[in-house]
């Protein structure tokens, strides 16, 4: 009956205890309720039908079906990914040891001693045989959480649990933004590749032509000159661009975790799946749900539970000791009638001068601050990164479409200037000319249809992208 009536109290004790943590409201988000408008910006009002970031799923944005089967490679296999994975599980399991805190440790004890007791240390004055056997249940040394420390450490850890979690979503966000990068990298390299290999085809055929009118009186060695440049430079850009074939494909490789199978690997960029559009949304309120700002409030929620720990500590701490069992002189008689044993040992340590306690409660309403800080730059960051972002998207649809236009007029200008040239009419400089630049602008054409692909990755990352 005592039993029972000591668990109550400390039942009761325990569900009565509270917590001195400060009370959370969420802080105002540091920067405009509107994305930028402007020149550089589409207007995202005009986009309605068109998912936002959060709301789509990598496979429906990345809807290229080779790209599809390299990311669940790298989601399996990136060993970077497996280390953000294995942190949740270790801060999972440290939560729960803090959280155990909570509830007493029952343990079963067994006990037996045997001695000799000398006859001058002996009461009857000869020496005798003295055992004892005892066996007990109890708790031993458990505070009694009335004024929340051990609470507020526990809502402590559950935050730090869940901030590795939103930081294992940020891993694996980034992890499949970085493979679509690095896919679509590779696939305008090997289409640049397959540029300097026709281009030098065509410089050496031209170099040929030249060669042999030369040979025969109908061109000057300057022009012969003049055609062995292009044809020597468009060699070491195929060796160029073959080494960073080659990289890009080392760095998918280390992505994925193993080696890419060859007939999933991009041939060129016309090749690519258009990727999916999406919408930013009307308000900035959606980068709170950004896993690298979901992180750093969660952070911040912890900072106001350690305050309340700090606060706890110059509150007395109440711990209980308890046991009941059984004991005897004789093994025999440990579970006879008269052999029950028990102990109640409360125990109330008042602090009344620690200096530690002051500057400790100074230091959590410190890192407060400093949290709340951090918190507030990571979302003007993450602000300032969509809005480049947006930036970048509303004008790379005219850059692309001015630079397919210079591709046109040159390609005209040196079929004109190589017709010249073939009748007599125009130096060989001129075809040089034109072979330079129209080489020069379709390279910058594939570089401004890459950095589109990759600008459409780069905002579905800063949107906090999907599951």
């Amino acid at each position: 009956m005592r039993k029972q009536i000591l668990f109550l109290f400390a039942a009761l004790v325990f569900m009565g205890g509270c917590s001195l943590a400060p009370n959370y409201t969420q802080p105002k988000a540091p920067i405009p309720n509107e994305w930028p408008q402007g020149a550089a910006y589409e207007d995202t009002r005009d986009m309605p039908g068109t998912p936002t970031a959060s709301e789509l799923k990598w496979e429906d944005f990345f809807t290229d079906k080779q790209l599809q089967k390299i990311i669940e490679m790298a989601l399996s296999n990136n060993r970077d990914l497996r280390l953000a994975a294995l942190n949740v599980e270790r801060v999972r399991a440290l939560y729960g040891i803090q959280r155990a805190e909570l509830f007493p440790s029952v343990n079963a004890v067994g006990s037996g001693s045997k001695q000799r007791v000398p006859a001058d240390l002996s009461s009857t004055g000869k020496s005798i045989i003295k055992e004892e056997y005892g066996v007990n249940l109890g708790i031993s040394s458990w505070e009694i959480d009335f004024f929340g420390r051990i609470r507020s450490l526990k809502d402590q850890a559950l935050q730090e649990y869940l901030v590795t979690e939103q930081a294992r979503r940020s891993s694996q966000i980034l992890l499949i933004s970085e493979v679509a990068r690095v896919y679509l990298t590779l696939a305008a390299d090997r289409e640049n590749l397959k540029l300097t290999q026709s281009t030098l085809e065509t410089q050496q055929a031209a170099y040929v032509l030249i060669q042999r009118r030369y040979d025969v009186g109908l061109a000057s060695e300057l022009d012969l000159r003049r055609a062995q440049t292009p044809v020597d430079k468009a060699r070491g850009d195929v060796a160029r661009y073959t080494q960073m074939v080659a990289q890009d494909q080392n760095a998918l490789n280390l992505l994925a975790g193993s080696p890419v199978p060859k007939e999933i690997l991009p041939v060129n960029m016309s090749g690519v799946t258009p990727l999916k559009e999406i919408f930013p949304g009307l308000s900035s309120e959606a980068l709170l749900s950004r896993p690298d700002i979901v992180a750093a409030e969660h952070r911040l929620k912890g900072a106001y539970a350690y305050i309340g720990a700090a606060r706890a500590a110059f509150f007395p701490r109440i711990s209980l000791t308890t046991t009941v069992g059984t004991a005897s002189s004789e093994l025999s008689g440990l579970f006879g009638s008269g052999s029950a044993v028990w102990s109640f040992v409360p125990r109330i340590t008042m602090p009344i001068f620690d200096a530690r306690t002051w500057a400790a409660l100074r230091v959590s309403k410190a890192e407060q601050k400093i949290i709340l800080t951090q918190y507030e730059k990571a979302i003007q960051v993450a602000f300032r990164e969509v809005a480049d972002a947006l930036a970048v998207r509303g004008t790379m649809d005219q850059q692309v479409s001015a630079q397919q236009s210079v591709v046109n007029a040159v390609a005209e200008t040196y079929r004109l200037s190589n017709k010249r040239y073939t009748k007599g009419i125009d130096s060989y400089l001129s075809v040089l000319d034109a072979q330079r630049s129209l080489y020069s602008s379709k390279q910058g054409l594939t570089s401004l249809r890459l950095a589109k692909l990759v600008s459409q990755v780069r905002l579905y990352t800063v949107l906090g992208g999907g599951s």
